[in-house]
């Protein structure tokens, strides 16, 4: 038979947030399996009640579950498919992440954060883990190019941070063991560094592609010509070079020129991106009687 989670949580169907969410609380104090007086019933019981206040503690779930009625939640005490509920959470009720940036600020939307604050932990069985904790590094715009590989300190701790050519913005690195320190049974949250790479005025990034503008004057435009370029280059002690590029005769404004393979490093190491050039024609604002005279055979 399906689960009546209002039933399981002793509230009426009419009750308020606040009302479900103190029944949980109370519920969970006496159940959990490491304070329950029935310990042979203690887990089954704990699964139950969390499982109710997964649905009926959030707002969307809950409607759906008011909707559909009881037979649909879960698919019913097996857990079958086609469960509206779910979220995607697998594996259980408590596997969601934690994150804090050290002063307490949430980074995660953690729909079970009451469990937190009645145990002050995650998890159970032997699956509890202090929070983890997340930081945000920032690197210039030629590291990311070349490549990032220094020890740095947080909160007392050194950590070496080695990034790739080519990282990319928001790649977080994963320290096992190195969040919110655990006591007793209670295990260490991981530590996340998270990369946030400073703009560059002149460069674009998109993927490992790069584009920048490239301004040229009417008389290079109609005429052609060559210059020089600045592109990104991972070999480089400064992190760039300079290419040749042949602008064609009759260049319009606007046009994007592509250098193949001038772009970023794959953090894979596999290839470069593409360097795309987006021509600018620069109209003079004064011109010499000669110039206009000139000009005027073209009207």
């Amino acid at each position: 038979m399906s689960k009546d989670y209002y039933q399981v949580l002793g509230v009426k169907k009419d009750a308020t947030d606040n009302e479900i969410k103190s029944a949980y609380r109370k519920l969970a104090r006496e159940w959990h399996p490491d304070v329950a007086k029935d310990k042979t019933n203690a887990e089954e019981k704990f699964k139950e009640i969390n499982e109710a206040y997964q649905v009926l503690g959030d707002t969307n779930k809950r409607s759906q579950y008011d909707q559909f009625g009881s037979a649909a939640a879960f698919g019913g005490a097996q857990g079958g498919q086609g469960n509206p509920f779910s979220g995607g959470m697998g594996g259980g009720p408590f596997q969601w992440s934690y994150s804090s940036n050290g002063s307490g600020q949430d980074f995660g939307g953690d729909p079970f954060d009451i469990f937190e604050q009645v145990f002050g932990f995650r998890g159970f069985g032997g699956q509890r883990r202090a929070h983890d904790v997340q930081y945000s590094l920032s690197i210039d715009f030629v590291d990311s190019i070349k490549g990032f590989d220094q020890t740095i300190n947080v909160d007392g701790q050194k950590l070496k941070v080695k990034l790739p050519p080519g990282v990319r913005d928001g790649t977080r690195v994963k320290f096992a063991g190195k969040g919110e320190a655990g006591h007793g049974q209670v295990q260490s949250g991981d530590l996340y560094i998270v990369i946030q790479i400073k703009p560059n005025p002149n460069f674009a990034r998109q993927g490992i592609d790069i584009f920048s503008v490239q301004e040229i004057s009417m008389a290079q435009a109609a005429l052609g010509d060559s210059v020089l370029v600045k592109v990104v280059d991972p070999t480089s002690k400064t992190g760039f070079s300079e290419k040749k590029v042949k602008i064609p005769q009759g260049t319009q404004p606007g046009v994007q020129v592509r250098l193949r393979g001038q772009g970023m490093q794959n953090p894979n190491g596999m290839g470069r991106g593409d360097h795309y050039l987006s021509i600018k024609v620069i109209i003079p604002q004064k011109l010499t009687r000669e110039q206009k005279e000139s000009l005027k055979t073209f009207l």
